[in-house]
C-alpha cells in the first residue's frame, strides 16, 4: 500500500540511494511504456522548486518514451530487489518484456504515469527542462572515460509532483 508523503520528508541521502541503489526510470503510460535501470541523477531545489535530474541516451528505447511523454516516475527499491534493477539495467525493451520477465507489478498513479509495487519510494515527476550533453563544454577529461563513443546524454529536469512510500515493502 503507498502513501503519499511531502518531498520534504525524504531523509534518505541521495548519493547512496542513485548511485549504489540504483532506480528505475519509467516513461509512457499502461498503453506503452518502457523502464530502464539508471545510476546517474540528483534530485534538490532548482528554480525554487523540488526537482529531478535524469540522464538518458539516444539509443536508449526510454529515450523516445521520455522524449513523447511529460512525466516519468523514479523507482526505488529495497536490496532484495536488485535482480530487477540489474536485469533491466542489462536488457532492451525492444528486445525483452521487462516486465514478464522480471515480475514487476505495474501501477497506475492518478495521472497514469507507471511504477511498481515493488518499488519502496516512488517520486512522479513533470518534465520542465531538457538539454543535450556537450562535448565542449567538458573542464575534465570525464568526456573520455564516460562518452567513448560520443553518445552523449540528454538530461532531463522534472518537478516532483508526488511522493509514494510504499508502507509494505518498509
Amino acid at each position: 500500500m503507498f502513501k503519499e508523503f511531502s518531498v520534504n520528508k525524504i531523509e534518505e541521502n541521495p548519493f547512496h540511494l542513485i548511485g549504489k541503489q540504483w532506480m528505475l526510470i519509467t516513461a509512457g503510460n499502461a498503453k506503452s511504456f518502457n523502464t530502464m535501470t539508471a545510476a546517474w541523477g540528483g534530485f534538490g531545489y532548482l528554480w525554487n522548486l523540488p526537482v529531478t535530474t535524469i540522464f538518458i541516451r539516444p539509443q536508449r528505447y526510454t529515450y523516445d518514451f521520455a522524449e513523447r511523454n511529460d512525466f516519468y516516475t523514479l523507482c526505488f527499491f529495497d536490496r532484495k530487489h536488485k535482480n530487477i534493477l540489474t536485469y533491466c539495467g542489462t536488457h532492451s525493451g525492444i528486445n525483452h518484456d521487462k516486465i514478464k520477465d522480471t515480475g514487476l507489478i505495474v501501477r497506475e498513479t492518478d495521472l497514469g504515469n507507471i511504477y511498481f509495487e515493488q518499488a519502496r519510494l516512488v517520486l512522479e515527476c513533470k518534465k520542465i527542462y531538457f538539454d543535450d550533453i556537450r562535448p565542449e563544454h567538458f573542464v575534465d577529461r570525464l568526456i573520455q572515460r564516460n562518452y567513448p563513443n560520443k553518445d552523449y546524454h540528454r538530461m532531463y529536469i522534472g518537478k516532483v509532483i508526488k511522493c509514494l512510500k510504499n508502507e509494505k515493502e518498509s
